[in-house]
């Protein structure tokens, strides 16, 4: 008999542990609520909350937003609901850049000018998840420490984790609440890379692409979609030894923007300069928004948009909900893994795999 049957197996190959993945309910909005004391109000008195401009009711009716469980959505969709007719009296605006661009110290210092007007800004970010990790990108993002404290402002960045959907659906509905409430500038800042862009664009009425001078990106960035979606470049950073460098970058991009397809609103994209730290320039980007607010008001595109991207969302809203009946249902998932079986087996085509699934669902398969 072998005696090395009864021996535990040794093996050479070092399996580490997965990544484990977070449950879909927002577990910090479930335990701000499920704190000792901490009671749910009603939706009127969040509303009325709102209205008031108070900030602690406004970061709560907000969480709930965030939140997955079925209670705080539904008490967030009828908040929701009483707002959105006080909503839509704001300049959103769309603010992006690679990493190391200086969005924050730009937000910062363009929100700072804004409040020294009197008016009230919001600042949001957009910040996805890793859909592997669940990681946000840039977790330690630079504090906006002047603008934080300022009466006139209101900070808020994203939901930790979830996908790039689900994040832009939370700060759209984000941007109605900040709106009641009397915010009358909103920022929404791209924090993540890639596919946020895109996102951003489709909730905002300007969309500021923020570049540097002399880092090697003016003629890279020509070439990306994302200088086509750009209402302005601005080029920050434009101090001390890096003047030079952001001059003969502000001509190459002045240049090329001309060639640039014609926009629908019939805009013609502006480049810029300016300076956070010394502040010079951002005037100019404030009285540049201005002028396109103003112009498209007048031939009609504004609102335009703003009724585009409604429809949008409402398209997205119902993809989303037939996706999620789809694999929820019960007959769907014990039929998924036979199916799945069979691709793997290559006994079926990965069209007709979907045609069995999509029969069974809308009744075809019984």
């Amino acid at each position: 008999m072998d005696s090395s049957a009864n021996k535990p197996f040794k093996s050479a190959l070092k399996v580490n542990d997965g990544i484990e993945q977070p449950p879909s309910v927002n577990i910090g909005a479930a335990r701000h609520f499920s704190k000792p004391g901490r009671k749910l109000l009603a939706s009127d008195t969040y509303v009325g909350g709102i209205i008031n401009g108070n900030r602690t009711v406004l970061s709560q009716a907000i969480t709930l937003i965030e939140s997955s469980l079925p209670l705080h959505q539904e008490i967030a969709q009828t908040i929701i609901s009483k707002c959105l007719p006080l909503s839509g009296n704001s300049v959103r605006i769309g603010i992006t850049g690679v990493p190391g661009v200086g969005k924050s110290t730009f937000i910062e210092a363009f929100g700072k000018h804004l409040t020294s007007q009197g008016r009230k800004i919001a600042v949001l970010a957009i910040d996805p998840s890793s859909s592997r990790s669940r990681g946000s990108i840039l977790g330690d993002k630079t504090r906006m420490e002047e603008l934080s404290v300022d009466p006139n402002a209101f900070i808020r960045p994203s939901p930790a984790a979830g996908s790039l959907g689900g994040v832009a659906r939370k700060t759209r509905e984000t941007i109605i609440l900040c709106e009641a409430a009397g915010f009358d500038i909103i920022l929404v800042e791209t924090v993540g890379v890639g596919q946020s862009e895109i996102a951003v664009h489709s909730m905002v009425d300007f969309f500021l692409l923020l570049m540097l001078g002399g880092a090697g990106d003016e003629l890279q960035g020509i070439k990306r979609g994302i200088m086509e979606m750009a209402d302005a470049v601005i080029i920050n950073k434009a101090d001390g030894d890096n003047l030079n460098r952001v001059n003969v970058a502000m001509a190459e991009l002045r240049s090329a923007l001309h060639y640039f397809p014609p926009t629908e609103s019939g805009w013609q994209p502006v480049c810029e300069a300016c300076s956070s730290i010394t502040k010079k320039g951002i005037p100019k980007v404030d009285e540049m928004i201005k002028t396109y607010v103003e112009f498209t008001r007048e031939n009609g595109y504004f609102d335009k948009r703003r009724l585009q991207q409604s429809k949008q969302i409402m398209m997205n809203v119902i993809d989303q909900a037939l996706h999620d009946h789809f694999y929820h249902q019960t007959d769907i998932k014990k039929l998924m893994s036979s199916v799945e079986a069979e691709l793997q087996q290559e006994k079926i085509s990965a069209y007709v795999a979907a045609q069995v699934l999509l029969e069974k669902y809308f009744g075809g398969g019984k």
